[in-house]
């Protein structure tokens, strides 16, 4: 247990970066009087995009989480215009298998999602997942804006420096270009065909031990 031990010990580092910041957030926000606008944003959300080898896993994971609104499977950091499931399987669009999470602030935070992600598989595997190899596979942050930039190259140097994998993390941290739907058949993927070999074999390990580590925060 000792990587969900120090990955634990790195969020809460994190957190303790980011505590003046948010103390002066919270006092600014508890002098003004709660108007409908402030309302509106402490309600607004957000959208990360990772890409952690094939997406059925992925979505399965954080879809479970509290504060998460919805997940979708589709494709990103490609050169191919509305590329389908062959195209990219194929490994010559760039695209990389992503789920885009949108999700509430208020209720889990952009670095618990990123806790979540680099738990939920190897990024020290370059362009592979187990037996899923390509680079359609490959451990990838598409950032959103600065601060998730920011935030996810922290949390990735953190890693390295603590030893929490016995190899480097290789994630890559890209600006998110582009992203394309996937196919309707892949949505919901685990839910909907449970039985299927590939669930049965790789995606439901991985959901069982995430939902064991995590289970504090999932929807009930």
């Amino acid at each position: 247990m000792k990587q969900v031990s120090v990955l634990f010990g790195l969020f809460l580092s994190m957190a303790g970066l980011n505590a003046c910041m948010s103390q002066k957030s919270e006092v600014k926000k508890m002098e003004k009087e709660q108007s409908v606008k402030e309302k509106e944003i402490d309600t607004k959300t957000e959208s990360a995009t990772f890409g952690a080898g094939c997406f059925w896993c992925v979505e399965a994971c954080f879809a479970d989480l509290k504060g998460v609104i919805s997940v979708t499977s589709g494709y990103s950091g490609g050169h191919k215009k509305n590329p389908t499931y062959k195209e990219v399987c194929e490994g010559t669009t760039g695209h990389a298998e992503v789920a885009r999470i949108v999700f509430d602030p208020a209720i889990i935070s952009f670095e618990e999602l990123l806790e979540v992600f680099w738990f939920v598989h190897d990024p020290t595997t370059l362009n592979r997942q187990g037996n899923d190899i390509g680079t359609q596979y490959r451990s990838v942050v598409f950032y959103h804006s600065d601060e998730q930039k920011r935030l996810a190259e922290l949390y990735k140097n953190k890693l390295n420096e603590s030893g929490a994998f016995d190899s480097p993390v290789v994630t890559e941290i890209s600006p998110l270009t582009n992203y394309y739907a996937a196919e309707d058949y892949h949505q919901n993927y685990f839910e909907n065909n449970p039985e299927n070999p590939y669930c049965n074999a790789v995606v439901r390990p991985k959901v069982e031990k995430f939902r064991k580590v995590f289970k504090d925060r999932l929807k009930k």
